[in-house]
């Protein structure tokens, strides 16, 4: 059954095989240039007073060709498992059933309950460790910026590794959306029996679980820590619509706190009551430092509710658990339900 699982796969295999091998070639050559910028910047002997070094490297790799492979190898990381859901986890059993050979496949001496296991298993395996070989491969290219994140307490590309955008494409979650995105494509392909619409489904609710669940479940895996914090200690994205009064003060970041992940923030007054709208003695003040100042002598502070960045691991190793888990109750279904298919 392995051999003839293989026989079945192999396209798709070599296909995955010879996809990693270029991007490692890749990252192999450019890797080189990215750590000799990063040990050029003199980020690697700086010790703790890094901020020009810090500089100098960021802007030695913006808007470059480095630039482009990092967002690039991100993008393929959140692609990897969706593609594996389409191509190999929806036509698993659909191609079978469309083309009539189940009714040979599931009656010889292997039982249904063996074939299915081992097609789950097998090609579950690959899928995992094709997402974790991409996950590897572009941790070790990425590491200068790492490192660098460690004196500017950012990515170097000013993105934070705990924040939605990198985390599910870093570390080992990767893994669990592959095994969990290849048991959806074959539990939605054994509900509909079809390749082209279960593609299509399968597609559907993993971009919108991928979409949904960084704000609306990760941030809940683990109760955020609370702090009140001054306004003259915080990074703005913006300040809101002054005209009206209304306080949309939009945060960006915490200094000393910049790796961390604000999941939210509230304004508040000097009694620590949430506060809407800026004070009157304010309403006069042109946005920018002069309306950020006025704030600050009423006593407006920010409430501000994060995931510290030494929580990553915990969230990595929970995140993939989660989906390992739902990727091995799919599968149990799938099982369940091959064995009752007429």
């Amino acid at each position: 059954m392995i051999w003839f699982t293989w026989r079945q796969f192999r396209a798709q295999g070599i296909v995955a095989a010879a996809a990693l091998a270029a991007l490692a070639i890749t990252l192999a050559i450019t890797g080189p240039h990215l750590a000799a910028l990063y040990n050029g910047s003199g980020l690697s002997t700086c010790g703790t007073e890094c901020s020009a070094q810090a500089a100098s490297f960021i802007s030695a790799v913006k808007g470059g060709a480095t630039e482009v492979i990092f967002y690039g190898a991100t993008f393929l990381a959140y692609a990897v498992p969706a593609l594996i859901g389409i191509f190999w986890g929806a036509p698993l059993v659909t191609r079978e059933v469309e083309a009539g050979t189940y009714r040979l496949a599931w009656n010889q001496s292997v039982t249904r309950g063996r074939w299915v296991a081992a097609k789950l298993g097998l090609i579950g395996l690959a899928a995992m460790a094709t997402a974790g070989l991409l996950s590897l491969v572009t941790r070790w290219w990425a590491s200068p910026l790492y490192d660098a994140s460690r004196q500017t307490g950012r990515n170097a590309l000013g993105i934070n590794r705990l924040a939605p955008l990198l985390f599910g494409a870093t570390g080992i979650v990767p893994i669990g959306y592959a095994a969990f995105a290849f048991a959806l494509g074959v539990y939605v392909g054994v509900l509909v029996r079809r390749t082209l619409p279960a593609m299509a489904i399968t597609l559907a609710v993993f971009a919108a679980i991928q979409i949904l669940w960084p704000g609306l479940v990760r941030p809940h895996l683990i109760s955020p820590v609370s702090a009140t914090q001054s306004l003259r200690t915080i990074s703005f994205n913006g300040f809101g619509d002054h005209d009206n009064g209304i306080l949309l003060l939009q945060v960006g970041s915490v200094n000393g706190r910049s790796a961390d992940w604000i999941t939210s923030s509230t304004p508040v007054n000097a009694a620590g009551q949430a506060i809407s709208r800026a004070p009157q003695a304010c309403m006069s003040r042109a946005i920018g430092d002069n309306f950020l100042q006025c704030l600050t002598s009423q006593g407006v502070r920010m409430d501000i509710r994060y995931q510290p960045a030494s929580r990553y691991w915990t969230f990595q190793w929970l995140e993939s658990g989660i989906f390992l888990v739902l990727a091995l109750g799919l599968g149990w279904v799938c099982l369940w339900r091959i064995r009752r298919l007429g």
